[in-house]
């Protein structure tokens, strides 16, 4: 008996030395695993920094060597760039035996929600980036964009906007959407483009005449190119004109300021020869006869006569 109490005592005894030394243990097994984990997630996160730098390097010097413009560049490698890091990082935290499932939904839903606030902003971005890979318009280009009624010279072309300065003199940013969208006539992109007139001449006219009047305006005219020549033929005859075409060549960059003034000339040289250009007439017949009055006199018109506006005394 005296030697089981003694052993029970002794027990007793050494079971708090026991339990801090369990607690001890835990404590520096619980420390290596969080300093394992920390040393895994940073090494992960440093190896994904490293690839993230090489991998936008990279892009960004292959979509420059494509020649689209820097700030595209920039803006693609940037997002690549973000993009393996918050990979790399969501990797390291798995393997130091965290769980990413949390992480993973919340990205999910944050994305989502991103994804219907910013559509516009999207569909912009990725209109801007099509644009610069067809290059339907390029700074310094005339274009016209019939839907939207818009037609001047683009000044610059971003990856959400295009800003076009119109023949008014105004200058429109316009979202890369509506342009992407919209049919584009570049008017710069040719050598040459054909322009055209509809002139009306008087019955009365000598139509060799007219036609040669026009030509040798035509013909004349420092910016209109000889070949192909300009051709002036009979299109229509007309409720009160006969109508004259008249088509003719200019250089590209010229053809606004040729439109704008060879109208001008065309008509004071058929004014100098003494070329009527017509206004519409009309010639009413009444049946039969018919007295107006007047306070200052009657009108008389006869059946069978024109109404000629003559005043019967």
């Amino acid at each position: 008996m005296p030697q089981n109490a003694l052993a029970q005592s002794a027990n007793e005894s050494a079971s708090p030395l026991g339990s801090v030394g369990s607690a001890i243990d835990k404590f520096i097994s619980s420390l290596g695993y969080g300093l394992y984990a920390t040393l895994v997630f940073l090494a992960v996160v440093a190896v994904g920094i490293l690839l993230a730098m090489l991998v936008k390097r990279m892009i960004k010097r292959t979509l420059l060597l494509s020649r689209l413009p820097p700030n595209v560049a920039d803006l693609a490698s940037k997002i690549a760039y973000y993009f393996i890091i918050i990979l790399a990082a969501l990797s390291g935290l798995a393997l130091a035996g965290i769980d990413v499932t949390g992480f993973a939904f919340a990205g999910t839903l944050i994305g989502v929600a991103l994804g219907f606030a910013a559509q516009t902003v999207a569909s912009n971005f990725f209109s801007g980036l099509f644009l610069y890979i067809d290059k339907p318009l390029q700074p310094g280009e005339i274009v016209e964009l019939p839907s939207l009624g818009i037609i001047g010279r683009v000044t610059e072309v971003t990856i959400f906007s295009t800003r076009i300065e119109t023949i008014d003199g105004r200058i429109m940013r316009i979202p890369n959407e509506d342009i992407f969208k919209s049919t584009i006539v570049n008017l710069h992109r040719t050598v040459a483009r054909r322009l055209e007139y509809r002139i009306g001449v008087s019955y009365n006219t000598d139509l060799e005449r007219a036609i040669n009047v026009v030509k040798n305006v035509l013909e004349s005219h420092p910016l209109v190119l000889a070949e192909p020549r300009p051709i002036v033929y009979v299109d229509n005859l007309g409720e009160s004109a006969i109508e004259l075409v008249a088509l003719f060549w200019v250089p590209s960059w010229k053809w606004l300021e040729v439109y704008r003034s060879m109208l001008i000339e065309i008509k004071s040289a058929l004014d100098k020869e003494g070329i009527e250009i017509p206004f519409p007439q009309r010639v009413v017949w009444i049946k039969t006869p018919l007295k107006l009055e007047s306070n200052e006199a009657n009108v008389l018109v006869h059946a069978n006569e024109p109404f000629t506006g003559e005043v019967a005394e």
